[in-house]
């Protein structure tokens, strides 16, 4: 088995982050004889996978020989028709030699299947190569599959002597432009993103996409008592908006009330409910109370906090971190460390 192969594939898979959603990211790339054939990855949710990519990036003589061919894919082949038929039938039509794979595929769907009915045709199929790197490549699908709820991303900026905003809540902008570029960014990789009450109120944010190219994630407000004003910006019905409450049900254009029971914890009921939407990842942008319920829940995958050389002197202390560090690096004039359970 050749590392380097899976490597281009995991590459590959990448670009389709922010498209694929609710589908995994998958690259594929075919190899003869040391040498790349053929290469595809799924590039938007509904159109055709990895491997058919990759299959009809061929050139005539390149498809005669996949007899003769190892398939390298970061996730398991599908097994059963979806929006796209499966793709083990399209490698065993292909009669491909061999398929090489990094993670097997929870979806109860598939889990096994589609290796099944590889190694049933003829096929050769080995597993786990360069496993670690494709769990963390797909980390909110197998969250997703694995427990049930969005893999959930905590983000805050905070200034050096700790605080997230000024007294009383006063919003002030703490972090740089080039990190203000970034967090737009994560906006259009994730699914949903999530605030508050307070910032609802304070910061009144759009919570879209706009320093960059990309689709707008689904907003969601937690707003237990609806006593948020209707003319804020996170309901002028520019795009998918849930409010969690205890109130009412209620869908209004593009803004879905959601009620949740009193008597229960909040959080999980919650997380049940997005689960249910088929909302794969979330991203927590504040405020302190929130991001800090999460925490304490442990009901976090990822904590990214921004901080800035800036005092503030008093004001919102930012949540307590936990966890262990996972990178850090510079972004212009702040730090951006990654933490993770």
């Amino acid at each position: 088995m050749n590392e380097r192969f899976m490597l281009r594939a995991l590459e590959l898979a990448t670009l389709g982050r922010g498209s694929v959603s609710p589908n995994p990211m998958v690259g594929c790339v075919i190899e003869h004889e040391g040498r790349i054939i053929g290469e595809g990855w799924h590039q938007r949710y509904g159109e055709a996978h990895a491997e058919r990519n990759a299959v009809r990036s061929l050139s005539p003589e390149g498809e005669l020989l996949l007899p003769d061919s190892t398939l390298y894919v970061t996730l398991e082949p599908c097994s059963h028709f979806g929006k796209q038929p499966p793709c083990a039938d399209l490698l065993i039509e292909k009669r491909v030699k061999r398929v090489i794979c990094c993670n097997d595929d929870p979806n109860p769907l598939v889990a096994g299947q589609g290796f099944s009915k590889l190694r049933a045709a003829g096929i050769e199929v080995e597993t786990g190569l360069l496993a670690d790197q494709g769990r963390l490549l797909n980390a909110r699908f197998f969250t997703f599959m694995e427990k049930q709820r969005p893999y959930i991303v905590l983000k805050w900026a905070e200034t050096a002597d700790g605080f997230v905003a000024g007294a009383g809540g006063q919003p002030v902008q703490i972090s740089g432009p080039l990190s203000q570029r970034l967090v737009h960014r994560w906006r259009a990789e994730e699914d949903a993103i999530m605030v508050g009450t307070n910032t609802a109120r304070t910061d009144n944010p759009r919570l879209n996409v706009r320093l960059v190219p990309g689709r707008n994630p689904t907003r969601i407000v937690i707003d237990k008592q609806l006593a948020l004003s209707a003319d804020l910006n996170l309901f002028d019905n520019t795009q998918p908006t849930l409010g969690y409450n205890f109130i009412k049900h209620e869908t209004v254009g593009q803004t879905s009330y959601i009620q949740l029971s009193p008597d229960k914890p909040f959080l999980p009921q919650l997380l049940t409910d997005l689960f249910e939407r088929r909302i794969q990842s979330v991203l927590v942008e504040g405020g302190t109370a929130l991001l800090q319920s999460f925490i304490n829940a442990g009901l976090w995958d990822e904590m990214r906090v921004f901080r800035s050389p800036m005092l503030l002197n008093g004001g919102v202390k930012a949540p307590v971190v936990t966890g262990k560090l996972a990178n850090r690096e510079q972004i212009g004039d702040d730090e951006l460390s990654i933490y993770r359970p």
